[in-house]
């Protein structure tokens, strides 16, 4: 079963260049992909300059994706903005694991897990998404946290696990220390997403773990892409090899 999957910190749709707001941008960016799974981060709820648009409906309406969740994390005095996860497929049993750190700004892991129709056999895959810190003693601490939470511990090794979001890890450290020894691999080597007009930081990754091949993976290239967030989309095609 192939399946393609798209992860997007879409910056609370507002260009980074013209800083322009338009939803509408974000919307025919993941279009032009076509993805079954879209994890996204930044995503706005309620807030006026944002038209008070609860976005994970917008993004998901435009798309014509049925499933949909939000996990709002930062409050603010009117709204809220957080992560969200869009699928074409039935999404059960939504989590949060509380990723912050004292004195920083909160973050949450959003996790769920997916049914999945190839014919008449069904299939389960669990999808992490993440926004993690900005500093590399807090993101360190997060993706320990995240990977000795008993919700992913007790996923077993055999079920296909995506993890995907905005890293911050421009390095790789936390590939090479913490999440390559967890048991999961990298979709590609370091592509640059950020910034979305001319990337030079590799901000945005998608690693997994379990009965799964990747047959591509790559950053958006189109003008909607270079022009709709601060960050640019990037892209993975799975085999689930069962």
């Amino acid at each position: 079963m192939r399946f393609r999957v798209v992860s997007y910190n879409i910056h609370k749709c507002i260009g980074g260049v013209d800083r322009r707001y338009s939803a509408e941008r974000i919307v025919d960016t993941i279009a032009h992909y076509d993805p079954d799974l879209v994890l996204l981060q930044e995503v706005d709820d309620g807030k006026p300059g944002a038209r008070n648009h609860r976005q994970v409906n917008t993004i998901a309406d435009g798309l014509g994706f049925r499933y949909r969740t939000f996990q709002g994390n930062v409050l603010l005095r009117l709204g809220k903005y957080g992560n969200a996860i869009l699928s074409r497929h039935p999404i059960k049993a939504p989590r949060s694991i509380d990723l912050t750190i004292p004195l920083k700004k909160r973050r949450r892991a959003q996790l769920v897990k997916l049914t999945m129709m190839d014919g008449a056999r069904r299939h389960s895959l669990v999808i992490a998404n993440v926004h993690l810190g900005l500093a590399a003693f807090e993101r360190r601490m997060q993706m320990r946290k995240l990977l000795r939470s008993s919700t992913i511990t007790r996923i077993r090794s055999t079920t296909p696990l995506i993890l995907g979001g905005d890293f911050n890890d421009v390095f790789g450290r936390l590939q090479k220390l913490i999440i390559e020894p967890a048991g999961f691999t990298a979709t590609t080597g370091p592509l640059p997403t950020f910034p979305a007009a001319m990337p030079m930081q590799p901000l945005d990754r998608i690693y997994y773990r379990g009965p799964l091949a990747v047959e591509s993976a790559f950053v958006g290239h189109t003008i909607g892409a270079r022009q709709a967030s601060d960050h640019r989309p990037i892209i993975a095609d799975f085999v689930l090899k069962r």
